[in-house]
């Protein structure tokens, strides 16, 4: 004889009780970043009497928009499932490849590096997704390759003559704020439009949550792969163009460590490195916690540049502990809770299969 489960008002509380906590724990892992970026901020401030100027936030900001682009290709990557070594490398020949296309025109100088990085970041994604190599091999030898070509090109540093508009584009500034700041907030607010409300987006948090399914739910995975990794190429050589901008000469050893860097400020920021699960707020506010930490430092003055990689490392590890304890409480409290059985980045099923078109 066939039992239905009856439902109780104790049942339902415990469905509430649980959805709620399912809700604040969420919460805490995609914006403990903002949290803990505005406590360190306010101590900072608290310690040193100039800190919280608006001149000094500012410089902070500006200074973060390098590695800020990085980090937002670099997040899209991550929650797809990967991540990408190369970033660093492109970063660092995007200068370089600007630096050659200035004479050209400020056009040129901008465009140039942008669409190399794209070009090199499909190249990665079709690696991984059609060749099926794994996203380490792949990209840490776009790294090394892409480093010893930009030493190639650039035997020596190459000073970008007469600029001109080219060098306004970073170091200007509209209605008082800098430019950098404006491309920043431009580009995340883009990548939270396109993480959060489109196809590709919904298709980014089902492959990243489980590949197969999201393969059976009809996403085309692999077109997603390659063009996540195509945008995370992209946004470093954007990057790149804008440090040429910045410094008005190709550097081949710019963005050193902005690989691991933007990991770093991606996990921090409450991307989960199994995938599936992240934000573009997080990652940002990763990104510009360690701004503050090296802003920190050199208010300090006595202490080497090296204590800032010591203070990124720590929040890290604590990051990962956290994520990892807020995970699976998350896991445990949606199996305690009859019904609560969500895609882990938050993308519907109705969602993930309108990717497939």
């Amino acid at each position: 004889m066939a039992h239905e489960t009856t439902s109780t008002p104790a049942n339902a509380t415990n469905a509430a009780n649980g959805g709620r906590r399912a809700r604040i724990i969420a919460l805490v892992q995609s914006r403990g970043a903002i949290g803990m970026l505005v406590a360190v901020a306010l101590i900072a401030g608290l310690v040193f009497p100039d800190f919280l100027h608006f001149s000094n936030l500012a410089d902070i900001v500006s200074n973060s928009a390098f590695l800020g682009l990085v980090a937002v290709g670099q997040s899209l990557v991550i929650i797809l499932g990967g991540f990408d070594l190369s970033v660093g490398s492109m970063v660092g020949l995007g200068t370089v490849l600007s630096a050659y296309a200035a004479p050209y025109g400020w056009g040129a100088a901008l465009l140039a590096p942008v669409a190399a990085g794209f070009v090199i970041g499909l190249v990665n994604g079709l690696l991984i997704a059609r060749a099926k190599m794994a996203p380490f091999i792949v990209t840490l030898a776009a790294l090394l390759g892409l480093k010893g070509f930009a030493l190639v090109l650039a035997s020596q540093d190459l000073l970008i003559a007469n600029p001109g508009f080219f060098a306004h584009i970073a170091n200007g500034a509209i209605f008082g704020i800098s430019n950098l700041i404006w491309v920043l907030a431009v580009v995340y607010g883009l990548g939270a439009v396109l993480l959060n409300h489109t196809r590709f987006g919904a298709a980014i948090f089902a492959i990243g949550g489980n590949e197969e399914a999201a393969r059976m739910l009809g996403v085309r995975v692999e077109r997603v792969k390659v063009l996540a990794y195509g945008l995370s190429g992209a946004l470093a050589g954007l990057s790149g163009a804008l440090l040429a901008s910045h410094l008005d000469s190709g550097l081949a050893a710019a963005g050193t460590g902005y690989e691991l860097q933007s990991i770093a400020a991606a996990v921090i920021g409450g991307v989960l490195l199994t995938g599936g699960v992240g934000t573009m707020a997080g990652p940002l506010a990763g990104v510009l916690l360690l701004g503050v930490i090296d802003n920190v430092i050199n208010q300090v003055g006595t202490l080497s540049p090296y204590y800032q990689n010591l203070a990124s490392g720590a929040f890290l590890l604590a990051a990962v502990i956290v994520q990892t304890v807020l995970t699976g409480r998350r896991h445990g409290v949606a199996r305690a809770t009859p019904g609560s059985g969500k895609p882990r980045g938050g993308a519907s099923k109705g969602e993930a299969k309108g990717a497939a078109g």
